[in-house]
């Protein structure tokens, strides 16, 4: 006998629907000494009070912050680090954070929803980077005119399968320990983080605020169409490519190990 997943609860705040990944005013960052670590593969940073299991993730040291979902008022601009990284691992709706494992998802031919802000409109395309999890059909449709964001412009994809690339986060200086600006990194940036591939050896000087996958097998889509949208009307998936909805893992992951 299986037994159901548990939904987590929901919140709204001045009538808005919080989204799960939305950090609350009581989930304050925690403090960790950032210092210069030598290991299997050579030196990066860490925190002198380490415990590797709950600090890293893919050997990448990631931001500490509390979790208190729910406590205090919510930042609807911003993004709780631990939240967005299981939304992304998992396939978790970044609104209400259920499952997109679902209905919707079998109907349009074990496909996954993206929306990202797209001022212009301009298309998802296949190997675009992103750190927005997937949305359910419900949230997708209550989004658009709720975020403020999206008011601007969005696109839509449904999406076959995406594959981890890197971390969006601060980058340290190897001489100094101090954060390097997203401009002098050479990387891109997105809301002042900067995106490192896993197979860069910034990767070891950056401490991670967000997961960043690449999308793969994307079909554009209106969402006045989703209701309707069925397997029956999609395209094959294209030849090699793995299974619809499936993650691919992270090529060279035993080169970002501490």
């Amino acid at each position: 006998m299986t037994t159901a997943a548990v939904a987590p609860e929901q919140f709204y705040q001045a009538g808005l629907h919080v989204p799960f990944i939305a950090p609350w005013s009581n989930e304050t960052p925690l403090p960790g000494e950032i210092v210069k670590i030598t290991g299997r593969g050579g030196s990066g940073i860490g925190y002198a009070d380490e415990l590797s299991q709950a600090d890293r993730r893919r050997g990448t040291l990631w931001v500490r912050q509390a979790v208190q979902r729910g406590r205090g008022t919510s930042n609807l601009a911003a993004v709780h680090p631990l939240r967005q990284r299981q939304a992304m691992s998992h396939m978790l709706c970044q609104v209400c954070g259920r499952t997109t494992y679902d209905d919707s998802f079998a109907r349009w031919g074990e496909r996954h929803l993206v929306i990202t802000r797209a001022v212009g409109g301009r298309p998802i395309s296949d190997g675009e980077k992103t750190t927005s999890p997937p949305v359910c059909e419900p949230c997708a449709v209550e989004s658009i005119g709720a975020c403020p964001h999206l008011r601007k412009g969005y696109a839509a994809a449904l999406v076959e399968w995406t594959q981890f690339w890197g971390v969006a986060g601060i980058v340290y200086d190897p001489t100094t320990l101090q954060p390097i600006d997203p401009g002098g990194t050479g990387a891109e940036a997105e809301d002042g983080l900067a995106m490192v591939p896993y197979e860069s050896p910034l990767i070891r000087w950056t401490l991670a605020a967000r997961d960043v996958s690449t999308l793969h097998g994307c079909t554009p889509i209106d969402l006045a169409d989703l209701a309707t949208y069925s397997v029956a009307n999609q395209n094959p998936r294209p030849a090699g490519a793995p299974g619809h909805g499936c993650r691919r893992p992270v090529r060279g992951e035993e080169h970002v190990s501490r």
